[in-house]
């Protein structure tokens, strides 16, 4: 096993675009979209806005903002990958949304050519090294009183009690995983300063969090099991787990029969949302 403390390798985005993939972050948009939802439409989103996101994946973060603005509002989203951008354009012309073009390209260096009532985003703060200058980069396309709203977690608030094992092995597996690939898994609380660093003003912030045993018939040990499966080549890579620490095949019914074998309740990551007002003209 790899130490905690040994430096971590370049950045870079490691759950990747696979199938399957995209297929775990469906299954994460059933559960946090009500979070997202709530803390975008308290930071102000409303019909008729049109509104920038940033890292959009396959789109579910797009359709909850698409759900909150309208089809008369618009948006324009944007992420590095192809494939990401090609199944969010695919998935969003069968659902009929024409008021959403999808764009691949560096969001720092993206041009739209306009300016948005709102800039937002889910989960990609944690992916940059630099978040603040992003931010700030961000800002630039904001009408004044525009918003910007970020959704991204942190990971200290994931616990199960009593404890199960599995559940909390697979939860440090990740962490460490994440710490020595670059990525922040403790974002979420760093949004208050990141806000302020980039210009966009102290924050108006919130934490919400899933809470569940194994009575859903989809729950956060689900979610937890699901990325531990997806990050499990880049666990062995970085030397975090050995081959064989994880049966992609098994995890998922293991945790849950344990969860449920020692009726332990599972709190998932901290979901936090941050959002703010740039000034007015």
């Amino acid at each position: 096993m790899a130490s905690r403390e040994e430096a971590p390798s370049a950045h870079e985005y490691e759950l990747g675009h696979t199938e399957r993939e995209l297929e775990r972050l469906q299954l994460q948009s059933q559960l946090v979209d009500p979070f997202t939802r709530a803390f975008f439409q308290e930071a102000g989103l409303a019909p008729g806005m049109s509104v920038l996101e940033i890292g959009c994946g396959a789109g579910d973060t797009t359709l909850v903002v698409a759900e909150l603005i309208g089809d008369g509002g618009k948006i324009v989203a944007v992420d590095n990958a192809a494939s990401a951008v090609a199944a969010a354009t695919t998935r969003m012309q069968r659902l009929g949304k024409a008021n959403i073009v999808f764009h691949q390209a560096d969001p720092t260096a993206f041009d739209p050519g306009q300016m948005f009532d709102a800039v937002v985003g889910r989960y990609v703060l944690m992916f940059n090294p630099d978040p603040a200058s992003i931010l700030k980069a961000l800002l630039r396309h904001l009408r004044p009183g525009g918003i910007v709203a970020f959704h991204e977690v942190d990971w200290n608030g994931s616990r199960s009690s009593p404890e199960a094992p599995l559940f909390e092995q697979s939860s440090d597996w990740i962490v460490r995983t994440f710490k020595k690939v670059g990525t922040n898994p403790h974002m979420g609380h760093q949004l208050y300063s990141t806000f302020l660093r980039s210009g966009a003003g102290a924050p108006t912030m919130a934490l919400r969090a899933a809470i569940d045993g194994c009575g859903a018939p989809v729950g956060y040990v689900d979610l937890l099991a699901e990325l531990a499966i997806t990050m499990m080549p880049r666990m062995e890579k970085e030397g975090i787990i050995a081959p064989g620490d994880i049966d992609p095949k098994t995890l998922r019914d293991r945790m849950r029969q344990e969860v449920e074998r020692l009726n332990s309740v599972v709190i998932g990551r901290s979901e936090i949302g941050a959002w703010a007002r740039v000034p007015s003209e």
